[in-house]
This record gives C-alpha cells, structure tokens and sequence, in this order.
C-alpha cells in the first residue's frame, strides 16, 4: 500500500479546516530506530522510564513484532511525528500499544486521526474489543480515550510504567466523538 494522507485513508479532521493533513504508511524495519527514539523522547518528556529490553522490545522490529495485527506511523515534512500499533492479545481482542505523537504535532488533532484509524484497522482484523495500557501522566491521551468510549477497568498492565487500563467494546455504537 502506497501512503495517502489521512483524508484519503478515510480520516477527517473533525471539522476544522486544515490546509495539509500527515500521512499514514505501514511501518518497516527501517523505521525502528526512528519509532524507538520518537517514543522514547516522549517517554521521557513525561518522566517514564524506556524499556528496551521489555516493554519496548517491539521496536527493535516492527514487521516481526506485529505481522499479527498492525503498526503504523505518521508523517509529517518526511520525519515520523506519530505511531500506532494493535497487537493481538486473543481471536477478538486488540491491544493498542505505541500511540505516541510528537509534542510540536499536539492540539491539531492528528492523535484523533491515529485513534480513528486503529479502530478502523481493529474492526478490519474483527477485533470485538480493544485495551489499552496507559500512564496517569498522559491526561491528554486519556481524555482522548474516554471521548472515544473507552472504559477504565480495575485489572494491572504486564508494563511497570502502565498504571491503568482502559478497554473499548467495539461492538457498541460509537460515541460521539
């Protein structure tokens, strides 16, 4: 698949106008070293600890890692500014892992577009339900989750630096988001 900007991948802007939206590509290998430093910059932006060699692991390849579901990044002037994964954790059930967008690409809605998209992907790999793994320090991306009716449910993450965990039926009707 050859990248398209988000409107033509199916993404809106909400209703606002934009005059150029990032583009969304399946990642490569390639783009490990790029994909692990962007997230471990944001990681450390909001003092959590990278895990190269556990909860990061994926990064070192992203084909291998989630040839079961899907990883994607966002672009923006040719640099990766974003990325998403889904991970199968069984036949219907996704784990959102690795949504991440740069600081400077914040506010101008991109990380709805990268939420709208995985649910799509997720739906697509008939994913009944997705779960997440978060940090109570990313409020931005909670807020985020709870306008898209993700669920906050009381059960631990396998990652130290997740201390909630938030799960969508992708069965209900949409919320509005």
């Amino acid at each position: 698949r050859s990248p398209l900007p988000c409107a033509a991948n199916g993404l809106s802007s909400g209703g606002r106008m934009q005059k150029e939206l990032p583009t969304f590509r399946p990642a490569t290998r390639a783009d490990g070293a790029a994909v692990q430093a962007m997230v471990f910059e944001i990681l450390r932006e909001y003092q959590l600890a990278p895990d190269p060699t556990n909860t990061d692991v994926d990064l070192a390849d992203l084909e291998h890692f989630y040839r079961q579901g899907w990883f994607a990044v966002l672009e923006w002037g040719g640099q990766i500014v974003g990325s998403v994964g889904l991970l199968p954790e069984s036949e219907d059930v996704m784990e959102l892992r690795k949504m991440y967008l740069r600081r400077v690409h914040r506010g101008r809605g991109w990380g709805r577009l990268m939420l709208e998209r995985s649910l799509q992907e997720a739906r697509a790999l008939s994913a009944r339900r997705i779960t997440l793994g978060t940090a109570t320090v990313l409020v931005e991306a909670i807020a985020l989750y709870e306008q898209f009716g993700f669920q906050r449910i009381h059960t631990t993450h396998a990652a130290a630096r997740c201390d909630q965990v938030w799960e969508l039926d992708l069965q209900q009707p949409q919320a509005s988001n």
